[in-house]
């Protein structure tokens, strides 16, 4: 939405095991190659020291590996010698063969103890001295997007930890090395390796057009404070501080007006609640048809109701969709809550309603904690 690799934040946001390129396949993969702002510098130069952990031996030009440059040179236009040259240079990393893995099939969720790692006093208090330090950006995107400020801190202090966590893999090595040899136990390990590969030339076109050759990211080649894929920086990354250039990595307030500009371009709406709290002592008669849209908005308070749902004034009022989310619990009772369509805004960033939660949850503490 984490630790090494995904990042802090982003690996422990992640109960379901889908990562953030999970969630941009699925919802991503389409969109211009270049924003509007493109003619700005696109900057890595990282906020802090970016350590390597892992190095491995160099990729060789085989048939497969020059194959894979021309096709990179063909969908990305970019020069063929200059793309084989780029992946030569990258290392292959076996440890992220297996990070990329699905978690083990039966591998119990805690709501309660996932919520428990984000709403720490440090991501809180982390929160609080981040928003008062940019608080003429936040009050400016807010505006602008009408994406309220603290949401926005949150997704930042979830996915990095504002900053302090924003992967220490090189992104060439590792989009090279899930391009070249996606693990093939994957259950999707065809559509994942494609993924990867737009990534690794959305990548590519990062490096020729900024003429920055080092990017640093997680396991999964999530970039910058808000953890962004390559291709999600052409598409939605913005220069906020009009400083001229791009940087997601050293600039709060781009990364601020970026999360921002995504959250709006999935749908998100002013005003409109996130979520309503429900009571979990219901009739479960019709759970199962209820929870068969997952966190896709789905049904009218009127439906709920005929199924057994005691819903509040205000939840009879809401006028759109609402979408049953159960939040597991371990061994114990489940936690339930009624999803607007901003709170499935907010799973496009981290396809989880766990991770969804969490960032609600944390907002509100941090808005508490600045009494505004």
């Amino acid at each position: 939405m984490g630790l090494n690799g995904l990042c802090a934040a982003s690996l422990a946001a992640t109960p379901t095991s889908q990562h953030k390129s999970d969630h941009e396949l699925a919802s991503l993969a389409s969109g211009q190659k270049h924003t509007k702002h493109a003619k700005h510098t696109l900057s890595s130069h990282p906020k802090s020291k970016q350590i390597v952990t892992e190095t491995g031996p160099a990729f060789k030009p085989t048939p497969e590996l020059m194959a894979l440059a021309q096709q990179l040179s063909t969908d990305n236009n970019l020069p063929k010698d200059w793309v084989t040259a780029q992946l030569l240079k990258a290392k292959s990393l076996s440890k992220i063969k297996q990070l990329v893995l699905p978690a083990s099939v039966g591998t119990k969720k805690n709501w309660a103890a996932y919520k428990e790692r984000f709403l720490g006093e440090s991501r809180i208090q982390g929160g609080r001295d981040f928003a008062l330090r940019n608080w003429p950006f936040l009050e400016k995107v807010q505006a602008q997007y009408h994406v309220p400020w603290e949401i926005v801190v949150a997704i930042i202090g979830v996915e990095t930890f504002y900053g302090k966590n924003m992967g220490h893999f090189r992104a060439l090595d590792v989009l090279t090395s899930l391009s070249m040899d996606f693990p093939k136990s994957h259950p999707r390990a065809n559509e994942r390796e494609a993924f990867f590969r737009q990534e690794l030339g959305a990548l590519l076109t990062l490096m020729k057009t900024s003429q920055q050759q080092v990017w640093f990211s997680s396991f999964a080649g999530a970039m910058g404070m808000p953890q962004f894929m390559p291709s999600n920086f052409h598409k939605f990354a913005i220069d906020l501080d009009a400083d001229g250039r791009i940087d997601l990595n050293g600039s709060e307030a781009d990364a601020i007006g970026s999360v921002g500009n995504y959250l709006a371009k999935f749908g998100w709406q002013g005003d409109l609640p996130t979520h309503f709290e429900l009571d979990s002592n219901f009739d479960k008669t019709h759970l199962e048809e209820m929870l068969i849209p997952d966190i896709l908005p789905t049904f009218k308070s009127e439906q709920l109701q005929i199924w057994g749902l005691t819903l509040s004034p205000q939840v009879k009022s809401h006028p759109g969709p609402l979408a049953l989310v159960m939040l597991e619990n371990g061994e114990n009772e489940p936690t339930y809550v009624l999803g607007t369509e901003n709170f499935y805004t907010v799973t496009r960033y981290n396809w989880s309603s766990y991770y969804a939660l969490a960032v609600i949850e944390l907002a509100k503490e941090i808005k508490a904690s600045l009494g505004r």
